[in-house]
């Protein structure tokens, strides 16, 4: 990609001039009317839309695009409502200085919540748009029509948006009572137009926050310790000063690092740092042999999920027990993490990949030991995201560098090994089942969890979550992690199935340390805990003997839930009690995704080479139904992608590490699915145009793994209930 040229001027434009006290906070909204979505918190129409001279609008919104499509379908439904072509929408996202808090872009609820917000600020807008053309025209605003933002009355004389500017003031607050347009007459909402942020993608444009090239710019490096919480006792400075281009060395604590005029001599300085520099103490790691035994012994914050009793079992009903496994993931994102940071007249600009700018600007200002107001965080797509990777952490190592050297950018750019041994991951996890059948039904369901944190990001109240925060001279405090609680959940997303379950007991045994840093990795707990949910049904389904499709419908009422099974069933041609050839299977898993977002049915195949114990997923198949779908091309995109996403994290994927540290540094130790490997996806959209929009861009994790794994149990009448399904487990299990 070709390096690109960004100037001072385009990546602070508005930065002075514009007024942030547009947002009312919660304590503020506390008391007053509820507003639908993000337009909660953040209640001024003119946080979310400013109509240009020119007459088109520029749309403000805290969510930000992580390579999901989001701000295309924002823009969409932004255009709809205003009636403006989707080429006259200018996207401003993720600034602290221009746009509304909404907190993190995670969880795949952009849609649902700044989605709902824009879709009515922006018909609140239409509406006042109207009531000034119909005063200036001498009519009633239901006599005017809109195309293109230009408004005509029934004599023919227009009046464009452009020309009503001076008289519109949008410094007011939201009603929410205007009603948005009817999905029979959407004219942009529903098309698949093409994606705002490719084109820069695939043309070597400037896309990503490692393109980004200020004047003045200097790069810069820190040195990482041995292992977590070691203290740094000395390093060789004088050495590394003397290398080319060293224009600073920074130590604050056990935080190290370096500035330099180039990229190459700051690489340099950094490894020599490294050589020289002296450590003591650390945390060992537990024996990774013994893993999850230990996981199993750490303490534990004990809360039932959901409970219900009707009836006790029958006598005769046939017990199925299994335990699953999860490992540590990696994001494993392609670009590793980068930010930059300047530091100027007391004030701090940094441009970050974070999935959330006000979160990330509250933990540096705690870290940096300045007002939030002090600090301008500036969001700039990153190479790959996934959840919480090193994204926030080198934001606050560009800072302190930067605070070094006053009027001077700095741009750091993490390199592999720190992506891989030093971002959080997401967490290994434990699931026991045990079921009761009879008749062909589940008469009884027990399903516990054993997890750490999914949430551990910037914005908590009692400390800060930027590792390197924790080092430095005056350290911050480390804050105690906590669950996201139901329905969503974290740690227990999706561990209460969507099946009608009479008798059930679910409960979540929350760890809040683990031995190993983690935090969010996309769909939070809800990969691990739909893969033992929807392994365990298939078990079920042949300890009924019952087919597996026959059985998830026979347990469903939720006739949403029975269309995706049924649809995928029908699409891949799905036959009663098919079994596979030893070599070649079919299995099929379910999910409502959070269970109250987006529905998704997989049916995936799988090849096995005996021999090698190698898995190949040649094709994957899915039906889904998202409500409202807002951009189809989008939609489509993120369930491909997770699906392939899954199959790499389902074969291939997991931290490797020894009592002395992480081990898993580069893409040798950590392998993910290559090209040739990802398999064909198929995805089938159910169109719900009168429902509401609902979060999909973790919904196909689970049910693809859970797939694969059916699939293999199909194939070879084994099943394993530890992932990954690496070369050497297939081999145990089949002998």
């Amino acid at each position: 990609m070709n390096a690109a040229a960004f100037n001072r001027r385009q990546f602070t434009a508005g930065l002075g001039a514009v007024v942030v006290a547009f947002s009312l906070g919660p304590e503020l909204a506390r008391g007053q009317e509820r507003l639908p979505g993000g337009l909660q918190n953040n209640r001024r129409l003119d946080a979310w839309i400013r109509i240009n001279a020119d007459g088109g609008a520029t749309v403000f919104t805290g969510k930000v695009e992580l390579g999901q499509g989001v701000l295309t379908a924002l823009a969409q439904i932004a255009a709809e409502e205003l009636d403006l072509p989707l080429s006259r929408i200018e996207m401003v996202s993720g600034d602290t200085g221009r746009t509304p808090d909404e907190g993190h872009t995670s969880g795949s609820v952009s849609i649902e919540s700044s989605g709902t917000a824009l879709r009515m600020a922006a018909a609140e807008v239409h509406s006042i748009l109207l009531d000034l053309a119909a005063n200036r025209l001498g009519t009633s605003p239901s006599d005017l029509t809109v195309a293109s933002g230009v408004i005509a009355a029934p004599d023919g004389r227009k009046i464009g948006y452009g020309e009503l500017v001076a008289a519109l003031d949008l410094k007011r607050e939201a009603t929410a009572k205007v009603r948005p347009k009817a999905a029979s007459n959407y004219k942009v909402v529903g098309q698949a137009v093409q994606r705002l942020d490719i084109p820069a993608k695939v043309t070597g444009g400037a896309a990503y926050v490692q393109d980004i090239r200020l004047p003045g710019m200097l790069h810069g490096r820190a040195v990482r310790p041995p292992r977590y919480g070691a203290k740094l006792e000395s390093f060789d400075e004088v050495a590394a000063r003397a290398m080319p281009g060293i224009v600073a060395i920074v130590r604050d604590g056990s935080f190290l690092g370096v500035i330099a005029e180039r990229e190459e001599q700051a690489i340099k300085a950094r490894a020599a740092l490294s050589e020289g520099a002296k450590w003591s103490g650390g945390t060992e790691l537990p024996d990774p042999e013994r893993e999850y035994d230990h996981l199993l012994s750490l303490r534990s914050v004990d809360t039932v999920a959901s409970e219900k009793q009707a009836s006790p079992a029958p006598s005769g009903a046939r017990v199925v027990e299994a335990t699953y496994r999860k490992p540590y993931l990696a994001h494993a994102s392609m670009g590793p993490s980068c930010a930059l940071a300047e530091f100027r007249a007391g004030r701090f600009t940094i441009w970050s990949h974070t999935q959330g700018v006000f979160p990330l600007r509250l933990d540096l200002a705690k870290s940096l030991q300045v007002e939030p107001a002090a600090i301008r965080c500036i969001f700039a797509e990153g190479a790959g995201c996934y959840g919480r990777n090193g994204h926030d952490d080198v934001a606050l190592d560009a800072a302190l560098l930067a605070r070094a050297l006053p009027g001077r950018p700095v741009r750091v750019q993490w390199m592999r090994d720190d992506e891989f041994a030093w971002e959080p991951y997401g967490p290994a996890m434990v699931m026991k089942a045990q079921a009761a059948v009879a008749d062909g039904r589940i008469v009884d369901w027990q399903y516990e969890l054993w997890s750490g944190p999914h949430g551990v990001r910037p914005g908590v109240p009692d400390g800060s979550n930027l590792f390197a925060s924790w080092s430095l001279d005056q350290p911050q405090k480390r804050p105690f992690a906590r669950n996201i609680p139901l329905p969503a959940g974290g740690s227990d997303r999706n561990a209460i199935p969507g099946y009608d379950l009479p008798n059930h007991r679910i409960v979540n045994h929350f760890i809040p340390e683990m031995p190993i840093w983690v935090s969010s990795l996309r769909t939070l707990g809800g990969y691990a805990n739909v893969f033992a949910v929807e392994s365990f049904m298939d078990e079920l389904a042949s300890a009924a003997g019952v087919d597996p499709v026959a059985f998830r419908l026979a347990h469903l009422t939720d006739p949403r839930a029975r269309a995706v099974i049924e649809a995928v069933a029908k699409k891949t041609g799905w036959k009663t009690g098919e079994t596979g050839d030893g070599a070649r299977g079919r299995g099929i898993a379910f999910a409502r995704y959070k269970t109250l977002a987006t529905y998704v049915a997989v049916v995936a195949e799988v090849e096995i080479d005996r021999a090698s114990g190698m898995v190949h997923v040649p094709r994957a198949t899915a039906a889904v139904d998202a409500g409202l779908i807002i951009n189809p091309d989008g939609l489509t995109n993120q369930i491909e992608g997770g699906i392939v996403q899954s199959v790499s994290w389902t074969l291939k994927e997991e931290v490797r590490f020894d009592r002395r540290g992480i081990l898993s540094r580069d893409w040798a130790s950590y392998p993910i699915l290559t090209m040739p490997e990802a398999p064909t996806v198929e995805v089938e959209l159910i169109n719900r145009p009168n429902e509401r929009p609902l979060g999909a861009g973790e919904a196909s994790q689970g049910p693809a793994a859970a797939a694969v794994a059916n699939a293999f149990a199909n194939a070879t009448g084994k099943r394993i209930r530890d992932l990954p399904l690496n070369p050497a487990r297939v081999k145990a299990a089949l002998g």
